[in-house]
C-alpha cells in the first residue's frame, strides 16, 4: 500500500465543526467517507489496498448495509470474490433475509467497513454472518477512528488502511 494513501484518505474526508456521530457521540472532527468512496481513482486505490490486507483463504467479502457497500463492491472487482451485504434488520418482505448476496455456511469472510469509531455496527454484522455459519477471518477498516480496539477485544483480527485518534 502506498504510504501516502492513508494521509490522502484522511485529507479527503476530514471535516471540522460540530458533529454528531452515528454512535450518538459529539465530535469536532468528522470523516465523511463519501469524499473518498465517490472519488473513482481514490476508491480504486483504496480497494487495492484493502485487497492487499486480506489473508489467504478468504472465500467471500461482506459489508454492513450502507456506504461500505461501495467499498466492498470495489474490493470484489479487485479480488473477484462474491459479496454479502448485512442489513441492519431483516427485510419485512420478499426473502425476509438479513443477509443479501452470497454468504453460505462455511464461507471464510473478510468483513469490510469504511469508517469505524466504536466498532458496534460492524460487530453486529459479524455476529449475523456467524449466526449463518460464516467464519469472520478478518475485519478491514478503511479508517479506524477507534473501533478496531473494540473489535480486537471481541476476538477478531482487524486490519486498517488508516488509523486516527482525533482530539474531540
Amino acid at each position: 500500500m502506498p504510504d501516502d494513501l492513508a494521509e490522502r484518505l484522511i485529507q479527503a474526508s476530514e471535516l471540522h465543526g460540530e458533529f454528531v456521530l452515528s454512535s450518538g457521540k459529539r465530535s469536532k472532527v468528522y470523516f465523511d467517507k463519501f469524499r473518498f468512496l465517490t472519488d473513482p481513482p481514490l476508491l480504486q486505490e483504496l480497494a487495492g489496498a484493502v485487497a492487499g490486507l486480506l489473508p489467504g483463504g478468504i472465500t467471500h467479502l461482506a459489508a454492513p448495509e450502507g456506504a461500505a457497500m461501495l467499498l466492498v463492491a470495489a474490493v470484489a472487482m479487485e479480488t473477484n470474490l462474491p459479496i454479502a451485504v448485512v442489513r441492519k434488520e431483516p427485510k419485512v418482505y420478499g426473502t425476509m433475509s438479513q443477509v443479501e448476496g452470497h454468504a453460505p455456511s462455511g464461507a471464510r469472510v473478510a468483513l469490510i467497513e469504511d469508517v469505524s469509531t466504536t466498532g458496534h455496527q460492524v460487530l453486529k454484522a459479524a455476529k449475523v454472518l456467524e449466526a449463518g455459519g460464516c467464519r469472520i477471518e478478518v475485519i478491514v477498516l478503511a479508517i479506524d477512528r477507534g473501533g478496531a480496539e473494540y473489535l480486537k477485544d471481541a476476538g477478531y483480527q482487524v486490519e486498517s488502511v488508516a488509523r486516527v485518534q482525533p482530539q474531540d
